[in-house]
């Protein structure tokens, strides 16, 4: 009878790039979104405080040489005053800023040639816009002017926008149609990304 093999003890290398992705899930990400091309468009999704801003402002930075920021928010009060404020501190004086609540579209072919990102925060403020000033009937054309013109981008496109299904159903019919006017332009934006980001508690998961 031949005597058992004895198990190996030999030391096999692994690169670095595959202990740190074991030891690190961010490691792996990180490797992952680095591999960037130069008019890719990324959807940041989130909800309310869960770092989706700020991860996109950081990524835009590390990534690319100029960035611009497409502002949809209007000031109408003091609280949406200090949100802004804290904003652009937190983006500093190197960022190109385009302000506009309804038509991105254009501002994205026209006005950001010169950057080489644009990061439009946030979608879901700027669907509000349509809906309160233009109406339901609007949003479809505003929706299919945005499509095309991501689809004709000639430089990254970071898109902010929040996820608004996840909580409880809105009581007010208003709130129940934007959530679900919400969710169907997250999903249209999804299938023409080139990568999605969730980020929930500050972390960003990639999910395509």
């Amino acid at each position: 009878m031949l005597p058992e093999k004895e198990p190996s003890l030999r030391f096999e290398p692994r690169s670095l790039s595959t202990v740190l992705s074991h030891a690190n899930p961010y490691y792996s990400f990180k490797a992952a979104m680095d591999k960037s091309k130069g008019n890719e468009f990324i959807l940041v999704l989130g909800g309310a405080k869960s770092g989706k801003s700020s991860w996109a402002l950081r990524y835009a930075e590390e990534h690319h040489k100029s960035c611009l920021f497409l502002a949809t928010a209007e000031v109408k009060d003091k609280e949406m005053a200090e949100r802004v404020r804290l904003h652009k501190e937190s983006r500093g004086p190197h960022w190109k800023l385009i302000e506009e609540p309804l038509n991105i579209a254009e501002a994205l072919q026209t006005g950001c040639a010169q950057a080489d990102a644009v990061l439009i925060d946030c979608v879901t403020i700027w669907l509000s816009n349509i809906l309160l000033k233009k109406g339901r009937e609007k949003i479809i054309p505003y929706q299919d002017r945005l499509l095309e013109a991501l689809s004709r981008r000639q430089q990254a496109v970071i898109v902010v926008s929040n996820e608004v299904g996840a909580g409880i159903v809105p009581e007010h019919p208003l709130g129940r149609e934007f959530r679900d006017l919400a969710g169907m332009l997250n999903q249209k934006l999804a299938a023409m990304a080139d990568k999605v980001v969730m980020t929930v508690a500050g972390i960003p998961v990639r999910i395509k």
